[in-house]
């Protein structure tokens, strides 16, 4: 209980914390809410709800961050992991800007020494010694956000050992990582009794041809690949940057599925600065939340390439933005309630997030397509698998759509020359960045406005789409 636990001091901003990283805030009310939820999952006295997020990118860390610094407290009814790969080794930059960070926040260099943990940070600092990305995780540092100290963290490097009893399993991984480790997850379950929740905070998606063209999306993943029932498996997502998440901006995001664990899941991780609200329509926001990364690339670039000119971003916008409907025409049957979500998501990505910061990159000739799409420092970027995936799709002729000019059926995706283009700049690789700013600039572009018209005055709703019959 609180008062039980040592080593409490005061943050520079005058809240009570404790050496685990947590934080009074509420406490009564926040065990009100962990009572509920274990009570909920059938969690008796002395038997701690185990949660644990599988995968340590920023998005990921923060999630069990910000339950550490909410629960973590309650050491007798809580127990929060994350699980990790070991053996990445933090290069010699990073240590150096990473030991810049921790000089420059006393709170965290107070941490550091209480915890004997300084002086591996001046050896990595000076080339004496390798620092590995797990073990700077249990320090609260997160390798592909540095810049912003967490709390401390308890770290598993052993996925089975992380996630064969855990009661909820967070999929903080890529979404081309999801299958493959949710697959050697199952491994681990096969001899389970109770069933786990999952809650996946993955936005990106894979295009399957057969037998008709559909969408997978990360939940589905899960699901094929463990066997765990879709009432089980949550999205959760939102406009939302991560580091500003834990550095408490006022946020908000949806935990979409089954109603017997979203409502409860939503009370459970609402918290003053981050609000969560809870919906049923999982697949299509789990999509919408893949989509905003393919345009995202884009307008990094055009911002680039224009000098950052609010006009030409500007007319970018306006043209992925109709794209976008149009493309959620075709994947929601009621699209118009996605248009406040989609928008708001796609407009912090492309204010702040991790694809628009590669667009900009690959437009400055700092990165190039060639280098992949997993960047030291910054992770996964899965706008581009995203932008393949709906390529893909959107290509096929059984998808055909009446051309409005033409009086012809052409595929969809010859109504989105943006994502043509970005097509062919980053997987076809047959035109560089300065392609976008011409597709923006060609003569023959119909105003955004008339492709918006055309969706909404033609059924295009393909319920194949999201494997829906």
């Amino acid at each position: 209980m609180v008062g039980s636990i040592m080593g409490r001091f005061r943050n520079s901003n005058g809240t009570l914390a404790y050496e685990n990283g947590s934080v009074q805030n509420g406490g009564c009310l926040s065990e009100e809410k962990l009572d509920e939820l274990r009570k909920l999952i059938g969690k008796s006295e002395g038997d701690p709800l185990r949660i644990v997020s599988v995968g340590a990118g920023a998005w990921g860390s923060v999630f069990a961050a910000l339950l550490q610094d909410s629960y973590g407290q309650f050491r007798d009814k809580i127990q929060i992991r994350i699980w990790r790969r070991a053996g990445r080794a933090v290069d010699r930059a990073t240590a150096e800007h990473l030991f810049e960070v921790i000089n420059s926040r006393e709170d965290v260099l107070r941490r550091l020494i209480r915890r004997c943990a300084y002086l591996k940070y001046v050896e990595g600092r000076l080339g004496d010694r390798t620092l590995f990305a797990d073990e700077i995780l249990k320090d609260g540092f997160c390798l592909n956000m540095v810049d912003t100290p967490l709390c401390p963290l308890k770290v598993v490097t052993n996925l089975q050992e992380a996630v064969w009893d855990a009661d909820i399993v967070v999929n903080g991984l890529p979404s081309t990582e999801t299958r493959e480790i949710f697959e050697e997850i199952s491994e681990y379950w096969k001899e389970r009794i109770t069933v786990p929740i999952i809650i996946s905070l993955a936005k990106g998606i894979q295009a399957a041809l057969d037998p008709v063209p559909h969408i997978i999306t990360p939940t589905k993943m899960i699901h094929q690949a463990t066997g765990v029932s879709m009432e089980n498996i949550l999205y959760l997502g939102g406009p939302n940057i991560a580091s500003e998440i834990y550095n408490k901006e006022y946020a908000n995001a949806r935990i979409c599925g089954a109603e017997k664990w979203r409502k409860p899941l939503a009370k459970f991780l609402r918290q003053p600065h981050f609000i969560v609200w809870d919906n049923s329509d999982l697949v299509t926001h789990e999509v919408m939340g893949g989509l905003k990364n393919v345009y995202a690339i884009g307008a990094g670039m055009v911002a680039a390439l224009t000098n950052e000119s609010a006009t030409s971003k500007s007319v970018y916008f306006a043209h992925c933005t109709s794209e976008m409907i149009f493309i959620t025409h075709l994947l929601a049957e009621e699209p118009e309630k996605l248009a406040g979500p989609l928008l708001a998501d796609t407009y912090v990505t492309l204010l702040k997030g991790r694809n628009a910061w590669y667009g900009q990159m690959l437009a400055k000739g700092q990165l190039s397509p060639d280098m992949g799409d997993s960047i030291s420092g910054k992770g996964m970027i899965q706008g581009v698998s995203a932008v393949e995936a709906f390529f893909e799709l959107l290509s096929q002729s059984s998808l055909n759509v009446l051309h409005p000019e033409e009086n012809k059926p052409v595929a969809p995706v010859e109504l989105c020359p943006i994502l043509k283009t970005l097509y062919k700049i980053l997987i076809s690789r047959e035109l560089s960045s300065q392609a976008i700013l011409k597709a923006l600039r060609d003569e023959n572009l119909n105003d955004p406005r008339e492709r918006i018209e055309i969706a909404q005055s033609h059924v295009f709703y393909r319920p194949s789409l999201l494997g829906q019959p």
